[in-house]
């Protein structure tokens, strides 16, 4: 009898373990039936799609999206305060330690922290930025743009906000701010 060599014999164990233990619940057949995309709405919390897609500056924000299958009305966004307005500058020193054409995220956290309220994201930004962040960055329409807001800046040389590297830097405001205000500085002086 002949042996099957080892990295073979451990690929069609791998197989034939996902084979037996592989349930799909496969319904039967339907003639005649019409595919249709799935309901989704158990899975996500209402108001999950992204928050808006871009635009050019000028043009009409996209049309609303149709109501989800299975008779629920789309959640309507929550009620907001008027956008935050600020700069964000580099700390003196670091100016040559920057990577170029690096993208600026502005990120507003509720006073609590956990996941961002709203960010904006500016592709191969020009310090020192003026900004304005406000309802229509929110990242899920249904969370309200409301304060306190703790406000973050990162200049990120990769453009994934996932993602840290050596030469990004970052820095965020002196206090949190409630929606309306302006002035905000927020200096950029923690290399990462």
């Amino acid at each position: 009898m002949r042996r099957m060599p080892a990295p073979r014999l451990l690929l069609a164990l791998a197989v034939a373990a996902t084979l037996v233990a592989c349930d799909r619940n496969v319904e039967p057949f339907v003639a005649g039936e019409k595919p249709s995309p799935p309901n989704l709405s158990k899975i996500f919390p209402p108001g999950a799609e992204q928050a808006r897609t871009m635009t050019a500056p000028g043009e009409p924000p996209p049309p609303p999206t149709e109501a989800p299958r299975g008779g629920d009305a789309p959640a309507a966004p929550a009620a907001s305060g008027p956008p935050i307005r600020g700069v964000v500058r580099l700390a003196p020193g670091l100016e040559g330690r920057l990577p170029a054409n690096a993208t600026l995220f502005v990120i507003a956290r509720g006073g609590a922290g956990g996941p961002p309220v709203a960010v904006k994201r500016v592709p191969a930004a020009v310090l020192p930025f003026e900004f304005e962040l406000g309802p229509e960055d929110r990242m899920i329409q249904t969370v309200p743009f409301a304060g306190p807001l703790q406000l973050a800046a990162r200049l990120d040389a990769d453009g994934n906000a996932t993602t840290r590297a050596a030469g990004d830097v970052q820095g965020t405001a002196a206090a949190p701010v409630e929606p309306g205000a302006a002035g905000v500085e927020i200096v950029l002086d923690e290399p990462l």
